[in-house]
């Protein structure tokens, strides 16, 4: 076996979701993406074939992509308090206190909601750090990556 990792790279991650057009649509808010050729919503009044189906979501610079795949049903993690784990999440970081207090204002907008922000060991670190909820009910965190105000 070889060690060339060089030859391998993320594309994109994955998730399912029972509405895919929904839950990308709140990440394209979210996160300033964009989609795919050919993935975008249809005009108002036309059926959403794509959405039906599978999206991708781009970052303008380049890099790993989103992709959201249409399931017909979806077992929503009850993380951290039942036995559905979260199965994956989405780290996401910011640079400044403030800019996380935007952020929290901007999820709860987009349909996300508050998950957590308890279990840091550090008072400090519990305001840097918080966890979402997305409309379909992936958890995702968001926090503050240095201590620059």
């Amino acid at each position: 076996m070889t060690d060339d990792a060089g030859s391998i790279r993320l594309v994109q991650t994955v998730l399912d979701s029972t509405d895919a057009r929904e839950l990308a649509e709140f990440s394209r808010s979210l996160l300033g993406l964009d989609y795919a050729e050919g993935d975008e919503p249809p005009p108002a009044g036309q059926p959403d074939q794509r959405g039906g189906d599978r999206l991708v979501l781009r970052s303008p610079g380049g890099g790993p992509q989103l992709a959201f795949q249409q399931v017909m049903r979806l077992r929503e993690p009850d993380w951290p308090d039942g036995p559905v784990p979260q199965q994956m999440h989405l780290d996401l970081s910011v640079t400044s206190l403030g800019e996380l207090r935007n952020q929290h204002e901007r999820v709860l907008i987009l349909g996300g909601s508050l998950l957590s922000n308890r279990d840091r060991p550090d008072p400090d670190d519990a305001e840097r750090f918080r966890v979402y909820r997305d409309p379909e009910g992936h958890p995702f965190c968001i926090f503050v990556a240095e201590r620059n105000e």
